[in-house]
């Protein structure tokens, strides 16, 4: 049920959030992270804000240099703007793809700076064991780039609000919500 709502609703609905959304923050923490489809090896590379927002995703089956430029050019294809400095893990593919796409801007390559982008894993690991693996590499790229700004609409940092601002915060988020979907509906 939730793959067909996904194929139907889910990237309209994400795309028209994504479209509601403040402007993305300038510092971005990029991770990949390995997932088995049908016995073999992909991998997720993400994207996320320093506010822990997903900017983008993409599935494939390599990790090296043409991947990375190729998530690149993805991401800047989508934000159209160029961030301040981009944060990574150690592997070598991102520092060689940014040298040829993203040469003015810094990049800070260091195991502990990365943690925002490796606990936004999480929530896809969950839904991972929840649906018993993902079918193919396009379904997990359809579903995981509209269950990305549909999890951030409606998770907002918790910890950071008190009682009554994540009340109001999720009133206005619902109210966001039934726009987005009466909309489309009724299109």
């Amino acid at each position: 049920t939730i793959r067909q709502w996904t194929l139907k609703f889910g990237q309209t609905y994400a795309n028209e959030l994504k479209r509601r959304r403040p402007k993305t923050g300038d510092k971005w923490h990029l991770d990949e992270v390995y997932l088995k489809i049908n016995g073999k090896t992909h991998y997720l590379w993400r994207a996320v804000d320093q506010y822990g927002h997903v900017l983008d995703i993409l599935v494939q089956s390599r990790r090296n240099k043409q991947a990375a430029k190729k998530f690149f050019r993805k991401l800047l294809k989508g934000l159209q703007y160029v961030p301040r400095v981009i944060i990574t893990d150690k592997l070598a593919s991102y520092a060689a793809a940014k040298r040829e796409i993203l040469s003015s801007v810094e990049h800070r390559q260091h195991k502990g700076l990365n943690n925002r982008a490796e606990r936004s894993h999480q929530p896809t690991r969950q839904r991972e064991r929840t649906m018993r693996c993902f079918k193919s590499p396009g379904q997990a790229q359809r579903f995981l780039s509209a269950f990305g700004p549909i999890l951030d609409h409606f998770r907002p940092k918790r910890h950071s609000l008190t009682a009554r601002d994540y009340r109001a915060l999720m009133q206005g988020r619902f109210q966001v919500w039934e726009e987005v979907t009466s909309g489309k509906v009724a299109a």
